[in-house]
């Protein structure tokens, strides 16, 4: 065969190395395409193919994200809710029935009403508060997944889920936890007996706001299955560039999640003296509901809170959130910098609201100085009545 002529080598100059730098980080390998050693090989799955399911910055994440929570095998998705979607339809079909915690984040919410409902799967929600034994008490012949979130994302409601679990084993019933609010490091779900466990990678593990991502681990062999089947059928997919984000994010988790919980609890500790706040919400304060829950199960807490005003106006409560400097305004939350959201519209779609609620403001404290984000507070709060 002739010499091919520039053009074509250009086209084709690829490294021909045999061995890689040793690096802190692993290498960005960034291809749809992946070339076959062999026509034999062409279509065989044990080894990768096609970029799409992911290739070796893919799989280092996720062999962290394994070490995190426990599990024998991850999935990733392009974001949280995609990663809670999915591992929902991964183990359900038409004619299944499914208990969900109230307190569920609303997006998972509308998927479940507005997309499971037309493929014929029923969806039942219970009170945020309920037992392991209440929500139990609700099983159908049909119910088929006990999904939960625990805390909550906006009223930080803690559930039994090693009780909750422990009963739905007993009964052949799938349990499957959002995860996001302790990121795999403060409690792991399938040490304590769930079945998936989900978190928006988008949250704690990125750390810096700038990547949207989710993962779904579990330990079952079968529902591991199911879970590649679904990436796989779905068409997810996400970049070699955002996986070493998440991954680069994950280095530092622990030491960010304990500076923000330390500075929360400051917080929250600071929100409950305040004569204009009439409740705190967050699991590591002893007055909050669901204390016990946190002490008994939980290694420490995370930066997300919520607390509640007495009786006021909307135009009071936007005047507050103006008036706050460091804080800002924005949904997410996780991140390095501290964050306010107003909660009432998203808490009015539930089915079990609670009554006689104040107006409720979540809190995402992030890394700043914890004097100054009780400054900013004590300023922004002095501009009401």
């Amino acid at each position: 065969m002739r010499r091919p002529s520039a053009e074509t080598r250009l086209i084709h100059a690829r490294p021909r190395m045999t061995t890689t730098a040793q690096t802190v980080g692993p290498s960005i390998q960034r291809g749809s395409t992946v070339l076959i050693s062999g026509a034999a090989d062409v279509y065989d799955d044990a080894a990768p193919t096609y970029g799409r399911m992911g290739l070796a910055t893919h799989q280092a994440l996720c062999a962290a994200l394994c070490e995190l929570e426990g599990a024998t095998n991850t999935a990733l998705f392009p974001s949280g809710l995609a990663a809670m979607t999915t591992a929902m339809t991964s183990v359900l079909q038409s004619g299944d029935d499914i208990l969900v915690t109230d307190a569920i984040y609303k997006p998972t919410r509308r998927f479940c009403q507005n997309v499971l409902h037309r493929f014929g799967v029923s969806v039942r929600f219970h009170p945020a508060d309920l037992s392991a034994e209440g929500i139990l008490a609700l099983v159908r012949p049909e119910t088929r997944l006990i999904v939960m979130e625990s805390p909550g994302s906006l009223t930080l409601d803690m559930q039994d889920v090693p009780g909750v679990a422990r009963l739905a084993s007993q009964r052949g019933i799938l349990t499957l936890v959002d995860n996001t609010w302790a990121a795999g490091a403060l409690f792991r779900p399938l040490d304590h007996g769930v079945d998936i466990s989900v978190q928006s990678l988008t949250k704690y593990a990125c750390g810096h706001s700038d990547i949207l991502m989710g993962s779904a681990t579990t330990r079952r062999a079968d529902v591991a299955a199911q879970l590649d089947h679904s990436v796989r059928d779905f068409g997810w997919s996400v970049s070699a560039d955002d996986a070493y984000g998440i991954l680069r994010g994950l280095r530092t988790l622990h030491t960010r999640l304990r500076q923000q919980g330390e500075s929360a609890l400051r917080v929250a500790n600071w929100l409950e003296r305040h004569a204009k706040i009439a409740r705190v919400l967050y699991p590591a304060l002893p007055s909050s509901h669901g204390y016990e829950i946190w002490r008994r199960d939980y290694s420490g807490a995370a930066g997300l809170l919520a607390f509640e005003f007495g009786p006021r106006t909307d135009a009071e409560i936007n005047r507050f959130l103006d008036h706050l400097r460091i804080f800002g305004l924005g949904f997410s939350w996780g991140g390095f910098e501290s964050l306010a959201l107003p909660c009432d519209p998203q808490l009015a779609v539930r089915t079990f609201p609670e009554k006689g609620r104040g107006p409720l403001i979540r809190l995402s404290i992030g890394l700043e100085t914890t004097d100054d984000l009780i400054a900013d507070l004590e300023a922004a709060l002095a501009v009401l009545p």
